[in-house]
């Protein structure tokens, strides 16, 4: 079967069907690999080796500029965290929590996942690790309180932010993604222009599953920026390009590893340089 480069040009050369193969490993997808090998073939040059014009045109595509950086400027700055069951959320909020506080930032933290008392006891524990104030109700209360606690104590206390955890729920239910909708429109009650920051946990070893989750969560709480986590447990992670090309969102965030300091901003070129085999 020919690959989708090949019906693009008719006769590629095998250093482009390689590449093609790469990216669809990634978990670029489909249709993100096709629009980018077309960008290669317009920009390709005899003094640039392939795999160089691939990286710039997969920088160019990743970099958002100053959409890049968290919005924190506000006071407090309030940032939600969403994302389906299992991606890494509540322990990607306490690792961000853990580096506002290196940087002098109070931070309040909010435990709006209140379907499993278990969750609230490990957002605790993280919290209590990363130094910042827990904010929590009973087991099975309205996470929309719980949030909107969180701000009111944020303000009492003059925090600089707050941090807000939810559920993890797929991204197929609409009841659950309802509820979501609710907890952002008591937060933009409580504080004008809030939620500053929207981000969505997305698992590095997810896959093409990702985008759809993206879509879905963007159209429910307008999701303003994807933290890529667990990448340090696959090569793969270019599902982020997908994202990107065809959602626009900008990738704020990456987990590399399991301490509370394994955190980092996204820097594209870094990204490109290990999914295509570079130094990381």
């Amino acid at each position: 079967m020919r690959t989708a480069f090949g019906r693009l040009l008719g006769r590629p050369s095998d250093d482009l069907v390689a590449l093609e193969e790469e990216l669809l490993l990634a978990d670029v997808g489909v249709k993100a690999t096709a629009r980018i090998l077309e960008a290669l073939t317009d920009r390709r040059s005899a003094r640039e080796p392939v795999r160089a014009t691939l990286a710039r045109v997969l920088e160019e595509i990743l970099d958002a500029g100053p959409d890049q950086a968290l919005r924190l400027d506000a006071e407090p700055s309030v940032l939600m965290f969403v994302g389906v069951n299992g991606t890494g959320k509540t322990t990607t909020l306490a690792k961000l929590a853990a580096r506002l506080r290196s940087e002098g930032r109070m931070v309040v933290v909010a435990a709006a996942d209140t379907y499993r008392a278990a969750a609230i006891d490990q957002l605790r524990l993280l919290t209590e690790r990363a130094g910042a104030r827990l904010v929590a109700h009973q087991p099975g209360s309205d996470p929309a309180a719980v949030a909107f606690d969180a701000v009111q104590s944020a303000m009492a206390r003059r925090a600089n932010a707050v941090l807000v955890d939810t559920a993890g729920r797929l991204h197929t239910s609409s009841g659950l993604m309802a509820e979501l909708a609710k907890v952002r429109r008591v937060i933009a009650r409580a504080v004008p222009g809030a939620p500053h920051e929207v981000l969505l946990v997305v698992d590095a070893t997810t896959g093409q599953n990702a985008l759809e989750q993206a879509r879905v969560f963007g159209q429910a709480v307008a999701v303003s920026g994807i933290v890529l986590a667990k990448l340090d447990g696959t090569a793969r992670g270019g599902i982020v390009i997908a994202i990107r090309e065809e959602l626009g969102l900008p990738i704020k965030l990456v987990g590399v590893g399991e301490g509370l300091d394994d955190l980092v901003p996204f820097d594209p070129r870094a990204f490109v340089r290990a999914l295509l085999g570079g130094s990381e």
